[in-house]
């Protein structure tokens, strides 16, 4: 059997196998909360710590709602493919009359970071789109996860 020596050696030593990035645990899917109540328009309003995620898919369209998920990803090396955030919208279409059906962010992977966020906060009227925004979280061509939210 010497095909599989190679192989097998390379899964034995080390650095020499490829870790693949996954997700592992439950994911928190839902409205990030925030204490801050009657944000206006353009205001961002910045949290330490980690913030309480009130579970649901069901999306309040209002200024300052911040959605998403909170997962964790095991296998991470710096020097690894980044993520792909991709938030596919109903269509917004922004102030100089661009639509925008979809989002898309290149995050970097951090070894360090245990817990991993994407998330959408609505800071402008024109954000405010009723229907369902598709979050999903890639690693190249390999898709990690998905969530589906229900702007109202």
């Amino acid at each position: 059997m010497p095909i599989f020596r190679p192989l097998l050696v390379s899964l034995l030593l080390p650095g020499l196998a490829h870790a693949e990035v996954h997700v592992t645990g439950p994911i928190e899917v839902g409205v990030f909360e925030s204490r801050y109540q009657d944000q206006q328009p353009g205001e961002r309003v910045l949290v330490s710590g980690e913030q309480r995620i009130l579970e649901t898919d069901q999306i309040p369209m209002k200024i300052g709602t911040k959605f998403g998920l909170r997962y964790r990803l095991e296998g991470k090396r710096a020097d690894d493919v980044p993520l792909t955030l991709m938030y596919f919208t109903p269509g917004v279409v922004d102030p100089n009359g661009q639509r925008h059906d979809r989002y898309e962010v290149v995050q970097k992977l951090v070894p360090d970071v245990t817990v991993d966020v994407m998330a959408f906060e609505f800071t402008e009227p024109y954000e405010l789109v009723a229907g369902e925004w598709r979050f999903m979280v890639f690693q190249g061509d390999r898709q990690l996860t998905e969530q589906r939210f229900e702007v109202r």
